[in-house]
């Protein structure tokens, strides 16, 4: 047995040939991809871990605050009991401390000695004392004495310390639990995004949605593309991060998020995907990021949800099944069709392929400047209009006598790329009968001489109103003056 290998993208496909028998190889299948790695999971979190930091670790706790916010909860409920707990032991021994000084604890039981705090005697009678007065709870059985100067220092130092450590900790333990985060789990994305023709573009479609009925204030959404590239200079770029645009020129990508909406990226020339095609697909490998950010109406906390789609999650000629339907008073969302999607016809190639074919199948058109030989002869013809008025005998007579037209015709007519160019200088009669195929250059001389076979009438009608009032043309010969009759006679004589 022989192998042949084949690459897909990163993938290999190994194809088994027999050794005996001749036949042609089994044609080969597409081997089924492995689970991908992504950068963004479905659910927003980054797939990204930061290591060998080395002195840097001193940075986590000059943000002490932070940190602890953004630990995971069992951590953050293991420091919490930790440092009270820490904290009430400490000053327990404190007051036992003092209480062991002073020797309280021999004398606890003689009414007429006066302790440092009344009824302690031992650690835990200490310990309730503590926590009677950090708590504020005060049975009135415990209680400080004006004859122990140094535990009415420890006393304010206990109320300091308590109030920093419950302000630390509570409002770590607040913010924890009102973070936005948790409203992401309301804001929806489509499992799979869609390609497919949209308003005559091939578009890029991902629908989000607000499961609340509170809104999204200033919400907006951007979409990054992520796939590895190389620069001409050699150097390779893992995770190049390339911008989609979803309508930041427009405005589109403010949303108003109350239903459902559908986020459209139209591929063009301006892309990252302007290549792309239905077969490409099968051996590309990218992840589109999406990120949806705004204001939580409620409690006007700034709000993030992320998602990513790779490439096996865009489907190619799909498009979402609508999901509003109009009831008695008001719109009905159904979310059971949130993902689906239908095919529909869509070309199985990219945009830039579309348009070299478009381009090669549309006719040559002439350009919309003219060279300037004709640029020339336009002026000069423009010019010896403004002269009629003065000149307008001999103008006639120039403009009458065309007879080297038909020569100027063959020689503007020579060739294809000539012909194609010179067309814009004929009647548009003329360009009619030259562009059927079949006529010759002497049809076309024969046509052309018999058209011109009345000077007067063809020039007058290419006369402004003016001109063609004063000239009269053959039919016309009546209104003319007696001086233009008597020249006219005489040219054609």
């Amino acid at each position: 047995m022989s192998a042949l290998r084949r690459k897909l993208g990163d993938e290999y496909q190994v194809v088994s040939t027999s050794a005996s028998g001749g036949g042609l190889p089994p044609p080969p299948r597409a081997a089924p991809r492995g689970k991908r790695q992504r950068f963004v999971d479905k659910n927003g979190r980054c797939n990204v871990q930061h290591g060998n930091l080395g002195g840097e670790t001193s940075r986590y706790l000059s943000d002490l605050f932070t940190t602890l916010v953004d630990l995971k909860w069992r951590w953050n409920l293991f420091i919490f009991i930790l440092t009270y707990t820490v904290a009430w032991l400490f000053m327990a021994s404190m007051w036992w401390v003092i209480a062991y000084m002073r020797g309280d604890l021999n004398k606890a039981h003689d009414d007429s000695y006066t302790p440092c705090v009344a009824n302690v005697y031992n650690f835990p009678s200490a310990f309730l004392f503590f926590i009677e007065t950090e708590a504020t709870i005060g049975y009135g059985y415990r209680y400080i004495t004006d004859k122990c100067p140094e535990g009415i220092i420890l006393f304010l130092f206990q109320s300091i310390l308590g109030s920093i450590v419950d302000a630390f900790l509570i409002g770590c333990m607040f913010i924890k639990m009102s973070q936005p985060k948790k409203r992401a789990e309301t804001l929806m994305f489509s499992e799979h995004a869609a390609i497919s023709m949209r308003d005559g573009k091939l578009t890029l479609m991902f629908r989000v949605g607000n499961l609340r009925n509170s809104h999204m204030v200033s919400a907006q959404i951007r979409c990054k593309l992520l796939k590895s590239r190389q620069t001409p200079e050699g150097e390779f770029l893992p995770l190049d991060q390339l911008e989609l645009d979803v309508g930041f020129s427009t405005g589109a990508d403010q949303l108003f998020l109350v239903s459902p909406l559908t986020i459209c990226h139209v591929i063009d020339s301006k892309s990252p995907f302007y290549d792309l095609s239905q077969r490409s697909m099968q051996t590309e490998q990218f992840e589109i990021v999406v990120i949806l950010e705004g204001i939580v109406e409620t409690t006007g906390m700034t709000c993030q949800a992320r998602t990513s789609y790779t490439e096996d999650e865009v489907l190619w000629g799909h498009r979402f099944f609508p999901v509003i339907s109009l009831e008695e008073g008001f719109f009905k969302v159904d979310y059971s069709q949130f993902h689906a999607t239908f095919e529909v016809p869509t070309p199985p190639y990219s945009v830039k392929e579309q348009e070299e074919m478009l381009l090669m199948s549309s006719p040559l058109i002439a350009p919309a400047v003219s060279n300037s030989k004709e640029r020339n002869n336009s002026v000069e013809c423009l010019d010896g209009l403004d002269e009629v008025g003065t000149k307008l005998p001999s103008k006639l007579q120039k403009i009458t006598g065309r007879d080297d037209f038909p020569k100027k015709l063959l020689r503007m007519s020579s060739t294809t790329s000539e012909k194609a160019y010179s067309m814009g200088d004929l009647p548009m009669k003329l360009q009619r009968i030259s562009s059927v195929p079949g006529n010759s250059e002497e049809k076309l001389v024969s046509k052309t001489t018999k058209m011109m076979s009345d000077p007067m009438s063809q020039s007058v009608a290419e006369l402004p109103p003016k001109l063609q009032k004063l000239s009269g043309g053959g039919r016309m010969e009546g209104n003319l003056p007696p001086k233009l009759r008597k020249m006219n006679s005489d040219r054609f004589t």
